[in-house]
């Protein structure tokens, strides 16, 4: 597959606002999550990843944090090679150690929680994936002092997400999205993660500017996983 980064780009890299229909889908493969707990029983990696690259993602994003999502580096690899879409590694960054084992299990992409890691961390981690192992970052953040961090220290990064949900509350809000997004350059490629769970949320967040949203929750639960997809990304017509 392409990377990371232009498969949830998509074909054209303007920098004007994205429509709602050219809004990309990140569906995630997740089996549990701390807010939740288990969100499908009859959990089957493979099988999910084919049914998002079926009913079109752009790309993925796999759970592989043991502790709070049941995940695993091995559901990584195994769908990296049998599926043809990018991946990210959904994963606490806390280690270079972590950055050897995501490339090992076929990543393409790792997420950085910069309010997880200090400043020298978030700096030296993401010049680590960048040029040491080839992959692309999602620097996710949650308030306006994390997003200026970003601009200021990573002016080259491409990638932000924005993630609704406060990670020590669990309150989810489209409110985050909405507001932060406004304070990024139009040349960064902005992802909206957490609380999309309608056609009408996917649609408020790309008039705020971005081209991507990530979801996993809606997807997990979903007695019709294709509809579902289709109800977001606006192919219920066809």
């Amino acid at each position: 597959p392409i990377g990371f980064f232009q498969a949830v780009a998509g074909p054209s890299r303007s920098a004007t606002i994205p429509h709602a229909e050219t809004t990309r889908l990140i569906a995630e493969v997740k089996k549990a999550s701390p807010s939740r707990g288990v969100l499908c029983e009859d959990f089957d990696p493979l099988k999910i990843a084919q049914t998002y690259h079926e009913h079109g993602a752009a790309a993925l994003s796999v759970l592989t944090d043991r502790e709070f999502f049941q995940g695993s580096l091995d559901h990584l690899r195994a769908i990296r090679e049998k599926v043809p879409l990018s991946a990210l590694n959904k994963e606490f960054m806390v280690d270079e150690l972590q950055f050897y084992e995501a490339r090992a299990h076929l990543a393409d992409a790792v997420l950085l929680i910069v309010a997880a890691l200090d400043r020298v961390q978030l700096v030296d981690f993401y010049h680590l994936a960048r040029q040491e192992f080839g992959l692309d970052v999602l620097l996710e953040v949650h308030q306006e002092r994390e997003l200026d961090l970003v601009l200021e220290r990573l002016g080259e990064a491409r990638i932000i997400g924005i993630n609704n949900r406060d990670l020590t509350t669990f309150v989810t809000t489209l409110d985050v999205t909405l507001r932060l997004a406004k304070r990024i350059p139009g040349n960064k490629l902005i992802v909206s993660e957490s609380g999309i769970f309608t056609r009408n949320d996917v649609k408020r967040v790309a008039e705020a500017g971005v081209r991507a949203v990530l979801v996993g929750e809606s997807l997990m639960t979903a007695k019709d996983v294709g509809a579902k997809m289709k109800e977001l990304i606006g192919r219920e017509e066809e």
